[in-house]
């Protein structure tokens, strides 16, 4: 019976280790998890450098933009500062999280299918999952400007952003023609692209005469350098085959 108890005990602990391993593992920032390489995820930032990155129509090294802590910070100052960045690598089908904060009235936001040389300005390119800090921003804020909306064609429903001083997670699934925006855990927009409704949505917005937008079906992931101090941490990706 003694001997049993031990066993009991000795399985308990290895348990908890296990547990905490786990945990552990989860926690710690920039990294992938053992489960997440066998599930095909890549890193698009390790917290130590920029090499998966560019600057948007520019060259391989990315100025402006500066990491503290594992942390990804853009210049804070706006794009004549340090300039919106995109990665490298191009992307059709795929799953994009990353973890982001803005400060007081600043804004930001996450681009996908950009192309370089068509255009000067990235969100003339790409369409855009908006970071916001909605609730100072000093002029009224139209619906489909608010965090995690694809900005200027489709408002987010049942969003919740977290207080300025707190990490926001956010995940784009992009499955052509499908797309989802998902915000802290909870989907928040859902369209198709080139569809006949989003035709029609962008032919009513203020996209209506920029050809280029939301038009290719492949392309860089994007972070812009807009509107006051946005930061990133955790940023990687997978492909949907």
């Amino acid at each position: 019976m003694k001997n049993l108890n031990y066993f009991k005990l000795f399985v308990f602990i290895v348990a908890i280790l296990s547990c905490y391993s786990a945990k552990k593992e989860e926690n710690q920032l920039n990294t992938l998890t053992e489960k997440e390489k066998k599930e095909g995820w890549i890193l698009l930032f390790d917290g130590e450098s920029l090499e998966n990155w560019k600057k948007y129509n520019g060259s391989d090294e990315v100025s402006g933009w500066k990491i503290v802590d594992g942390i990804l910070h853009n210049s804070g100052a706006g794009s004549n500062h340090g300039g919106d960045i995109i990665t490298k690598e191009q992307f059709e089908n795929f799953e994009l999280y990353l973890e982001w904060k803005v400060a007081p009235e600043s804004n930001s936001g996450i681009f996908f299918h950009v192309q370089e040389g068509v255009v000067e300005r990235i969100h003339e390119s790409g369409p855009e999952y908006q970071l916001i800090d909605g609730k100072g921003w000093p002029t009224p804020i139209k619906k489909d400007q608010f965090s995690g909306a694809n900005y200027a064609m489709h408002a987010p429903k049942g969003a919740e952003v977290k207080p300025l001083d707190e990490w926001n997670s956010s995940r784009i699934v992009v499955n052509n023609p499908h797309v989802e925006h998902w915000l802290n855990g909870k989907k928040v927009v859902e369209y198709a692209l080139w569809t006949d409704e989003w035709k029609e949505r962008k032919a009513n917005s203020k996209w209506a005469n920029k050809p280029y937008y939301g038009a290719a079906k492949k392309g860089h992931i994007g972070l812009q350098d807009h509107g006051g101090l946005t930061i990133f941490r955790n940023i990687k990706i997978r492909e949907i085959k």
